[in-house]
């Protein structure tokens, strides 16, 4: 089948690691060590996908603006002596490599900072698959368009022959300012009723399905 995308780009925490669980512990227990009101899982949830610094922001708007940089590093403190305890969610390196086997770029687009991508793919045992990732620490956090526009940029392709993948609104508002298609996982931080106005291409609720659409439409 004549491939539709040349550049297929992926979120990583919710999309491709089963991630989201702990980041919304390790959110609530950073605003709790710093005495900020602790917000609910739907409000920790929802700042996945963004950069540290405007998650934090958003869920603890109140707090002093000196104590930001004390919530994100215990923020990384809880995260990295937990993180060992992840995984990818199953069947996501036999769909990159069959995505690999069809010649397709693939990058990856996070929110996570440089340290924390670069630790979570050789934990994974992707580091390699991918041929250019970008983080919120090195380029502007979503949904500006930026990381893309330079992924896109790097491999020349165009943004109708680009596809970005993602399990939040984050991930489809990024994709929409940067003028790309878009398909949603349904498995991640965000809640699926909530992709309908982004007018993802498909919305996938395993992996297995991502996997055949992609291989069927991608």
């Amino acid at each position: 089948m004549t491939r539709r995308f040349d550049l297929i780009v992926f979120d990583w925490d919710g999309t491709l690691f089963d991630s989201t669980a702990l980041i919304v512990r390790c959110i609530q227990d950073a605003c709790a060590d710093v005495g900020a009101p602790k917000p609910s899982d739907a409000d920790a949830a929802y700042v996945i996908g963004l950069g540290l610094v405007d998650a934090l922001r958003h869920v603890a708007p109140g707090l002093a603006e000196a104590r930001y940089p004390a919530l994100g590093n215990r923020y990384r403190h809880h995260y990295f002596a937990r993180q060992h305890e992840l995984s990818l969610f199953p069947g996501t390196i036999e769909m990159l490599h069959a995505l690999k086997a069809r010649h397709h770029w693939l990058g990856v687009a996070t929110g996570k900072g440089r340290r924390g991508l670069d630790e979570a793919l050789a934990h994974s045992q992707l580091k390699g698959v991918f041929d250019a990732t970008r983080t919120a620490d090195e380029t502007a956090s979503k949904p500006n368009p930026l990381m893309l526009l330079e992924l896109m940029r790097e491999f020349g392709a165009e943004p109708d022959r680009t596809l970005m993948i993602g399990d939040t609104t984050h991930d489809l508002q990024l994709a929409r300012n940067a003028g790309t298609p878009s398909v949603a996982v349904a498995f991640g931080a965000h809640a699926h009723e909530a992709f309908a106005e982004f007018e993802p291409l498909h919305v996938a609720h395993s992996t297995r399905e991502l996997h055949d659409w992609l291989l069927s439409h991608g």
